[in-house]
C-alpha cells in the first residue's frame, strides 16, 4: 500500500510540473513571455540598444516631438564640436518645422522617423504601425531627398507585430543604453555624470530636442566625452547596416561574412 502512495504521489508531482511549464510556455506578463525568465531564454524581438565594437565609439540622438526652441542651437553646437548625431522626428513636428527639419538635414545630420503621431505603438495592430511609419516617412523623404533608414519607438514601447513592420519597410529599430532624462529638467552637469557613468564603447545616448537644459548639457557632454577620447558620431554610422544580429541584451553584433 505504501509503494503505490508513493508512486502515485510521483505520478501527480509530474502532471503538476508539466502542467506548470505548459503555463510558462503560454503566459506572458508585460509583454514578456514567462518562459524566457524560467528557462532563460527569448522569445521577444529585440532593438538595437547598443553596438558590440572595440572602437571607441558613440552615437548622440535627439527626439523631437515638442518645440523646436533650441534646435540651432543643438545644430550650432555639434558643429563648434565637428560631431555627428542623429534626429528621430514624429510626423506632427514636420508638418510643424519643416524649416528646422531643412537645417537639420542641409548640416548633414542623419534623419530617422520617431512615427507620424507618437502613440504607444505597441498597442497597434501592424496595419495602424505601417500607416505611422510610412507616412512620417513620406514627409521626412519628401523636404530632405534622403531615404529614412532608422526608427525608434515612441516611449522606447515595442513587441514583436512593431519590430517586424519596421524591418518589412527597411528600418532599424533603435533604443539607447544611455538616458540623459534631460526631459526631466536635470542640470547640465547631472545629465552629464549620468553619461559618464555609463557610456562604454558602442553606447548610443538618448536626449531630447527642446528640453531644458539641452544646449548646457550638450556642450558639456561633448567636451567630456571628448576629452576621453571618444569619437562621436550618428546613429546610423555606428550600428551595422547588415550582416548583424541582436542578442537578447539589445547589443548589435556583427557576423562574421
Amino acid at each position: 500500500m505504501r509503494s503505490f502512495f508513493v508512486v502515485k504521489s510521483r505520478t501527480i508531482k509530474i502532471v503538476i510540473a508539466m502542467l506548470i511549464v505548459v503555463i510558462l510556455l503560454t503566459v506572458s506578463f508585460g509583454g514578456v513571455q514567462l518562459a524566457e525568465v524560467f528557462f532563460g531564454y527569448s522569445t521577444r524581438k529585440v532593438p538595437v540598444y547598443c553596438v558590440d565594437t572595440q572602437n571607441k565609439q558613440v552615437a548622440i540622438s535627439f527626439d523631437a516631438a515638442w518645440g523646436a526652441d533650441k534646435t540651432d542651437g543643438i545644430l550650432e553646437i555639434l558643429k563648434e564640436y565637428n560631431v555627428s548625431a542623429t534626429f528621430f522626428l514624429v510626423g506632427f513636428w514636420v508638418d510643424e518645422y519643416e524649416e528646422e527639419v531643412k537645417k537639420i538635414s542641409d548640416a548633414g545630420i542623419e534623419i530617422g522617423t520617431h512615427s507620424e503621431s507618437h502613440p504607444d505603438m505597441a498597442k497597434l495592430d501592424a496595419e495602424t504601425i505601417k500607416t505611422e511609419l510610412t507616412t512620417s516617412i513620406e514627409k521626412i523623404e519628401k523636404i530632405t531627398n534622403k531615404k529614412v533608414e532608422l526608427f525608434r519607438a515612441p516611449f522606447g514601447s515595442y513587441n514583436n507585430t512593431l519590430l517586424e513592420q519596421a524591418e518589412d519597410l527597411g528600418l532599424i529599430t533603435i533604443q539607447w543604453d544611455v538616458d540623459t532624462l534631460d526631459w526631466k529638467g536635470l542640470s547640465a552637469q547631472d545629465m552629464c555624470s549620468r553619461v559618464l557613468d555609463k557610456v562604454k564603447n558602442g553606447s548610443i545616448i538618448l536626449m531630447h530636442n527642446n528640453s531644458d537644459n539641452i544646449l548646457d548639457g550638450l556642450r558639456m557632454i561633448l567636451d567630456r566625452l571628448t576629452m576621453q577620447g571618444y569619437e562621436i558620431t550618428s546613429v546610423g554610422e555606428l550600428v551595422y547596416k547588415d550582416n548583424f544580429e541582436i542578442d537578447r541584451n539589445g547589443v548589435q553584433h556583427k557576423i562574421s561574412d
